[in-house]
């Protein structure tokens, strides 16, 4: 088989990323760090370059995107080389059943099924998936199966922003934002009840409670509340380094009455760049 010059350099720079993996696994002068790792440990790091990924693409650095990806590619290659190591499956199986996925959920591509539009495409994706897990249609329509999918798929903050705007579209709605804010009142009051007299079980759970009240304030408001977080992360760490710059010590040597006054001026000096 002949491959243009573009798809052999792809090959030959993935069989050579494989390659490289597989040394950093081997018993015989890999790297101790690497051979130490199970899928369980390698798990927040998978998390942690998606989010970079995401930042790379939103930031429009082509050079990070790309670098970025290719560390999210990493995480791929490398959780197929443990899972290959103790006799599972590798990055050929891992290629193929995506491939196959691929094929099987466009037949409009890849057979001769006919669509119209997108809502088409959606559908029969759709009711192909439904096949493939054994289940009908009409359960994986179902209210409560979406939202099981977005708490099981998504970061916490990002599902309950996905499951409050599917349940307010399917009814579960105050009839004003004034019902949010009183929702909002009981949840914080609950909340210092439970920190005040409860277990930690029944704090975490008036937490959470509180949390997803924010959050349909938030959409209320027509706001997106993981863009707002990022937001007050970023804003905190630059004020932080802002503060860093100007000070003659060890932000742990000032005291506390100190640290809120160079609070407030690295605020106010970033406030005029």
């Amino acid at each position: 088989m002949t491959f243009s010059p573009q798809l052999a350099s792809t090959l030959a720079a993935l069989q050579q990323l494989i390659e490289v993996v597989a040394q950093l696994r081997s018993p015989d002068g890999g790297c101790p760090w690497d051979l130490a790792q199970t899928p369980q440990s390698l798990t927040p790091y998978v998390i942690e370059e998606a989010y970079e990924v995401v930042d790379a693409i939103q930031n429009g650095d082509e050079d990070a995107i790309a670098e970025e990806l290719g560390d999210l590619l990493l995480q791929v290659v490398l959780q197929a080389q443990v899972a290959q190591d103790v006799g599972q499956f590798d990055l050929s199986i891992v290629a193929q059943k995506i491939t196959e996925k691929l094929i099987r959920r466009h037949p409009h591509v890849f057979e001769d099924v006919k669509v119209q539009s997108i809502e088409d495409v959606h559908h029969n994706w759709e009711q192909i998936k439904a096949a493939e897990k054994g289940e009908d249609l009409a359960t994986t329509q179902q209210l409560s199966y979406k939202l099981k999918r977005y708490a099981r798929s998504l970061p916490p903050l990002t599902a309950g922003t996905k499951i409050s705007q599917k349940a307010a579209q399917a009814g579960f709605e105050w009839e004003s934002i004034d019902g949010v804010w009183a929702k909002f009142q009981e949840e914080l009051g609950e909340f210092r009840q439970a920190l005040a007299h409860e277990s930690r079980v029944e704090q975490q759970a008036e937490l959470g409670d509180l949390l997803f009240t924010v959050i349909n304030l938030a959409r209320w408001c027509d706001l997106d509340p993981v863009e707002a977080l990022r937001g007050t992360n970023q804003r905190f760490i630059q004020r932080l380094e802002q503060m860093e710059s100007v000070a003659d010590r060890s932000l742990t040597e000032y005291s506390l009455e100190e640290l809120e006054q160079l609070w407030q001026q690295a605020k106010a000096k970033l406030a005029e760049m």
